[in-house]
């Protein structure tokens, strides 16, 4: 089945004058539980295709279609519970708060969504998914007492922490060491291969694209190539 479909979106920026296309047509369906990548030079559009994505943007036309839901011209307001209720996001610098254990990172998209949950239950679905990630010694610890891996974990926990069916992961090994790269990676496959979860893992990094079984490459805000890899790495 397909989670998303694009049909012709293009991005436009107006800055005074100057008119700036950045996406000129991209059209792809994704199916629910692939592991794609999205990679391209600086500038090619990478970054502006998942932010429509990730409904953080609209596209200037086109139609984007989410569960069968066609999302592109959603109200601020209906943007942001798809994002809450579908949708998680890692991010490269982590967006951890520097004063917050992890167990809280974790239970904050909980509490402040529309959804009432107590904080009891909240707290035990925050434990149980530190523990999914490996981090059940350091429920307690803020950012600063974590490594860069272990803070990244405790951002894919909160990504995680609503069951989204989609998970965006924009450069989530741009600050790792390759060890560290490896043992993320390996989480996403996991998630991916249990949980069924579709992810679009934006990268500029050759190896870390070759992860995913099936790799996009964006060239000028059009895709220049979408190719199933020789190998799905286990």
């Amino acid at each position: 089945m397909k989670l998303i479909e694009l049909r012709d979106i293009r991005k436009t920026f107006y800055l005074g004058e100057v008119v700036l296309p950045v996406l000129k047509g991209i059209s792809l369906d994704i199916a629910k539980g692939e592991r794609v990548a999205l990679t391209g030079v600086s500038g090619s559009g990478k970054s502006t295709l998942m932010n429509t994505l990730g409904c953080l943007d609209r596209p200037t036309s086109g139609e984007y279609w989410l569960e069968g839901e066609e999302v592109s011209r959603f109200s601020n307001d209906a943007r942001a519970l798809m994002r809450n209720q579908k949708m998680g996001f890692v991010f490269q610098n982590f967006n951890l708060l520097a004063r917050t254990t992890a167990l809280a990172q974790v239970m904050m998209p909980l509490l402040y969504g529309r959804k009432y949950i107590s904080h009891k239950a909240a707290k035990q679905r925050a434990e149980a998914m530190l523990d999914r990630v490996g981090l059940a010694d350091r429920m307690d610890h803020q950012p600063s007492q974590l490594s860069g891996g272990q803070q990244q974990r405790v951002a894919l926990a909160r990504a995680l922490i609503n069951h989204p069916p989609f998970l965006l992961a924009d450069e989530p090994t741009g600050n790792l060491d390759s060890q560290t790269t490896r043992e993320v990676l390996a989480l996403f496959r996991q998630l991916n291969a249990q949980d069924g979860i579709t992810i679009l893992l934006v990268t500029h990094d050759p190896q870390v694209a070759a992860s995913c079984r099936r790799v996009i490459r964006m060239a000028d805000g059009l895709i220049e190539a979408d190719e199933i890899t020789a190998t799905d790495l286990p």
